[in-house]
């Protein structure tokens, strides 16, 4: 069976739930094995094995970590040549389709960008031009890389005992050019990260600046927070929980529109949600063209009864 390179994602050698969704994705497509760059490797082994890592590749050469993603993408170059897979799969973050972009050039290979569906070929099934059509499409040249949107596959786990082998990379002078000079971490919200949760509740102009009520109800659900542009171009939430084309762009289960009136900006970055949910004072908003289920009403009303009901019935 073919083997099938997954670049893994993580923090600190904690696994990030994108990477048991390409592990499983990569199952079928051939034997999955995964690429760990940085430190950490021996803590991530166990989640690597729950989801079916047949090998995992540590790539520790400092200058990975020091650099932005020029070297990494010249590292999975190398790994690549070595391996020689029939698929590459990264996860859809910003730093990583660059990173596949990088790569595909490097491979003289095919890229497709934001999947949200990998079967057997690989096919992948995308949402193009800002979400009106969905599309399946296949790399035709190359080696395929691939980078799929966070929740587009629910984590299967296939115990495996993964071996793990350690593979030196040559970086090139020209790779580094932009050098890390400080990083310190997110100041932690408690909440789930915007483009990992599996329900997001995102507030727009219709809250008039006051998250309270998005933020109670997406507590009560155990949910991320987002905001369209308008509201994060008025200064009423930080631009790292925009969702849209010029924000982040998200997949969950459960997406709750609150106040916002479905510009196709913010269109773009949520229509492959599994269930779209609309709360809008506006009957004739467009979001609810898109929605499974719409509200009519005003959200410092709706919201607050659905806060406390959800709490109801937690208890």
């Amino acid at each position: 069976m073919s083997n099938v390179l997954v670049l893994v994602d993580h923090t600190g050698g904690t696994v990030r739930k994108t990477t048991a969704e390409l592990l499983t994705i990569a199952r079928r497509l051939g034997e999955p094995v995964a690429v760990y760059i940085g430190d950490g490797v021996q803590d991530a082994l166990p989640a690597l094995g729950q989801y079916g890592a047949t090998k995992v590749i540590a790539l520790t050469n400092p200058e990975l970590s020091q650099y932005l993603v020029a070297p990494k993408a010249e590292a999975l170059q190398q790994v690549a040549a070595k391996v020689e897979p029939s698929a590459i799969l990264i996860s859809s973050s910003a730093e990583g389709k660059e990173i596949a972009a990088r790569l595909a050039v490097k491979l003289d290979s095919g890229l497709i960008t934001d999947a949200v569906d990998v079967q057997e070929g690989p096919v992948t099934t995308q949402s193009v031009f800002a979400g009106n059509y969905t599309v399946q499409a296949k790399v035709t040249h190359g080696t395929p890389i691939i980078t799929v949107k966070p929740n587009s596959a629910t984590p299967e786990a296939a115990e495996t005992s993964p071996e793990v082998e350690e593979f030196d990379v040559t970086i090139s002078d020209a790779a580094k050019t932009a050098r890390i000079t400080d990083s310190k971490p997110r100041e932690a919200t408690g909440r789930p990260e915007l483009t990992e949760a599996a329900i997001i509740v995102s507030g727009g102009r219709g809250t008039g600046g006051d998250f309270g009520p998005v933020e109670a109800f997406a507590d009560s659900l155990g949910a991320a927070v987002g905001a369209s542009r308008a509201a994060v171009d008025s200064g009423w939430y930080p631009h790292a929980y925009q969702v849209g084309q010029t924000g982040k762009t998200v997949s969950p289960q459960l997406y709750v529109a609150a106040g916002i009136s479905g510009a196709i900006q913010h269109r773009a970055g949520m229509q492959t949600s599994k269930t779209i949910v609309a709360v809008n004072k506006d009957e004739e908003a467009p979001i609810f063209e898109l929605v499974d289920f719409g509200v009519v009403g005003d959200l410092h009303k709706v919201l607050p009864a659905a806060t406390e009901e959800v709490t109801k019935r937690k208890s």
